[in-house]
């Protein structure tokens, strides 16, 4: 298989340089896998455009870390499940309902569980969710504006997780004490 280069602003095409800075800007690094997918600018500008929306919308954080997260496990993304098992923990997400989800597993608190059983059948459905669904959602204290809004963190996340697989970049440091694989 042939490798795909982690791109720098400098090394980056010149169309990508831009959504790099962003990203640089927004963790004070740029992760491995905007590297990669620099490669591409019409990728990179696509996931830096819908990066904003998801983490400007109407979930706090942590609710958007419980689907990146589970997405990422749901998706079997080495590097995406590393990634946001960190920024969860950082968020503050408890390390119980982190192995939860890695584990496929929903977490403790009754909403991030709703939201991460959401977000998987979304992954596992691609999109064909029932109206038991649905109804279990809006039922945990969500509403229709949010099962929509979960579509746009599903796109970005799968965004993120098939250009892992698919150009397979190294973990940072910083993630690998959370390497994972599918048992």
């Amino acid at each position: 298989m042939k490798s795909f280069p982690v791109h720098t602003i400098e090394s980056a095409p010149e169309h990508s340089r831009a959504s790099l800075e962003t990203l640089q800007s927004a963790f004070g690094v740029i992760p491995n896998i905007a590297g990669a997918m620099a490669t591409s600018p019409v990728l990179i500008e696509s996931l830096v455009g819908l990066f904003g929306k998801v983490h400007g919308g109407s979930f706090a954080e942590d609710q958007i870390q419980i689907v990146l997260l589970t997405d990422a496990a749901a998706n079997s993304s080495r590097w995406a499940v590393a990634f946001h098992s960190a920024l969860a923990l950082q968020e503050g997400i408890t390390i119980a309902d982190v192995d939860a989800i890695r584990a496929g597993r929903l977490p403790n608190d009754q909403k991030l569980a709703a939201l991460s059983l959401l977000a998987r059948a979304m992954i596992e459905k691609r999109g064909h969710l029932t109206q038991q669904d649905m109804d279990q959602f809006l039922d945990a204290g969500f509403n229709k504006a949010h099962l929509l809004e979960v579509i746009a963190i599903v796109a970005a996340s799968t965004i993120t997780n098939y250009t892992a697989t698919i150009t397979n970049p190294p973990i940072e440091e910083a993630f690998k004490q959370h390497m994972w694989s599918r048992s």
